[in-house]
Formats: C-alpha cells, sequence, structure tokens
C-alpha cells in the first residue's frame, strides 16, 4: 500500500501540473512581469513570516514553484522539493523566466534528508494542502527537524484538519464526513477535477490521502524536539473548500457566508529548533 499511494498521488500530480501551471489562478504570467508579484498564499504569510532576507529555505511539497519563487523574490535563497517530475519542470521554466535561481530537487518527502542533506536550513516552509498526502505525521516531523539547523524555524499554513473532515458534498449542514485522526488506511477518492478553473479532465484521477489532527501534528513536532512559537487558526483557505457555501474576499481568501465562526479553515503554525 505505501509504495502505490506514491505511484497513485505522483501520476495525479503529474496530470494537475501542466493544468494548473496553465490556469490563470496561479498567475504565472504575473510572476513573468511583475518582479514584485507574490503569490496570494505567500502574501497572506507575510506578517507572520517576517523578514527572512538572507535565510537558506527549502519549500517541501513545492510543487510548480510559485511559493517557492514568492519567498526568494522577500530575500530567502530557497530550495524547492517535490516528488513530482511533471510539477518540477513547470516550476523550473517559471524560475528560469524570472530570471531567480532557486534549486529544485525530485524525491518523495520522506526522503528530503537524504536528497538535500541534514541541518542544511534556517527556514522550512509548507504551504496549503500538503501534509493531507502524507501517512505518518511523525515522519514528517522527524523529517522537519533533521532538515533545520539549530535555531532555524519550521513554517506551515495548511488546511484546518476539521476542514478535511467536512463532507464537501454536503450542502445543506456542515457535516463530518472523513476521519479527522491519522487512519492506517488511506482515504481514497476519486476526482477528474482540481482546484483551479481548467477545461481538462484528470486522467489519474484517483488519490490517497490522510488527515491529521492538530494534537497529532503538534505533538509529533513536539517529540521530534521543536519548540511550538505560534498556533493561529484562521476563518479563511484560499480555494473554495465547501463549493455553494463560500464567497471569496479582496484578499483572494473563500470564507463562509454564513456562521463564519463556527468552523476553522486554515491554521499558521511555527515552531524552532534549539
Amino acid at each position: 500500500m505505501m509504495s502505490d499511494y506514491r505511484r497513485l498521488n505522483r501520476a495525479n500530480w503529474d496530470d494537475r501540473a501542466p493544468l494548473h501551471a496553465g490556469s490563470g489562478d496561479y498567475g504565472l504570467d504575473n510572476f513573468r512581469t511583475d518582479p514584485s508579484y507574490l503569490s496570494h498564499v505567500v502574501r497572506f504569510d507575510v506578517p507572520r513570516l517576517g523578514d527572512i532576507r538572507g535565510l537558506d529555505g527549502v519549500h517541501l511539497q513545492c510543487h510548480i514553484g510559485t511559493d517557492t519563487l514568492s519567498l526568494a523574490r522577500l530575500g530567502a535563497t530557497m530550495t524547492g522539493l517535490d516528488f513530482s517530475p511533471a510539477s518540477l519542470a513547470e516550476a523550473r521554466k517559471l524560475a528560469e523566466s524570472s530570471s531567480t535561481p532557486i534549486d529544485f530537487v525530485e524525491a518523495d518527502l520522506y526522503d528530503a534528508v537524504s536528497a538535500l542533506g541534514p541541518a542544511r536550513f534556517d527556514l522550512v516552509y509548507t504551504g496549503i494542502g500538503a501534509l493531507c498526502w502524507l501517512p505518518d505525521i511523525r515522519r514528517w516531523a522527524d523529517t522537519v527537524a533533521a532538515l533545520l539547523r539549530p535555531g532555524g524555524r519550521l513554517f506551515i499554513r495548511e488546511g484546518h484538519p476539521v476542514l478535511w473532515s467536512i463532507d464537501e458534498n454536503r450542502t445543506d449542514a456542515l457535516t463530518i464526513g472523513y476521519p479527522y485522526f491519522e487512519t492506517a488506511e488511506p482515504t481514497v477518492f476519486t476526482d477528474e477535477s482540481t482546484y483551479v478553473e481548467t477545461d481538462s479532465a484528470i486522467e489519474h484521477a484517483t488519490t490517497n490521502e490522510w488527515n491529521h489532527g492538530l494534537g497529532q501534528i503538534v505533538e509529533a513536532l513536539l517529540q521530534s524536539d521543536l519548540t511550538l512559537t505560534q498556533l493561529v487558526e484562521h476563518d479563511s483557505v484560499p480555494w473554495e473548500a465547501l463549493p455553494g457555501q463560500m464567497v471569496c474576499g479582496d484578499d483572494h481568501e473563500w470564507r463562509l457566508i454564513e456562521h463564519r465562526e463556527r468552523l476553522p479553515l486554515t491554521y499558521t503554525l511555527q515552531a524552532r529548533k534549539l
């Protein structure tokens, strides 16, 4: 099962890569024409990221590199890691066309230390929609800790595990339809669409995914000898996670139309290696 989930998920992300690169939602033309342009995801993160000029950073599960490039534009020396060769091909083209030196490395997340080297980075960054592809949150935390130098930090903004547990097909009520806690077996989805506007269907539509409870994530980091420095929950998410129940604001963040106070949609977590 473990090798099969990688094969299935990699094929799915290989299919998504050219669709995402061609979608206006990712705004690749904006990066090429405006040297100061940042992804909406990273722009949301800036107040909590602070000054990252001069830091050695790695973006884990970097996909087509828009957030990686944005972090480089904020002054960090960036490396991007992803298991999808098609995604990295798009990321390299974007960085080259934007005249930004970024080292993109193809490797599975759990192989990041052997692929990149231990204790190399001041900043480990992980963006939205990454942890759900990983079956073991403790192995992820150990990987993050091993990549960081003493004094380095993890920065992650991620979909809230409560959101991941909501059945998005129910539009009459917010209903728990999927596991909240990490399970041994994956939740299997088959979906030919993706989270951006595109006219094409995904050929390799089946994926394996896992949720991880917020407490499980925090505990995994603590057990990996990282010190938690920030945990903030947000009422917004950068895509229409619950179709028909959300509205997009001027900040390109989606929020519930009604009762926003009832559901956390994302969180920002920071932790430091002493």
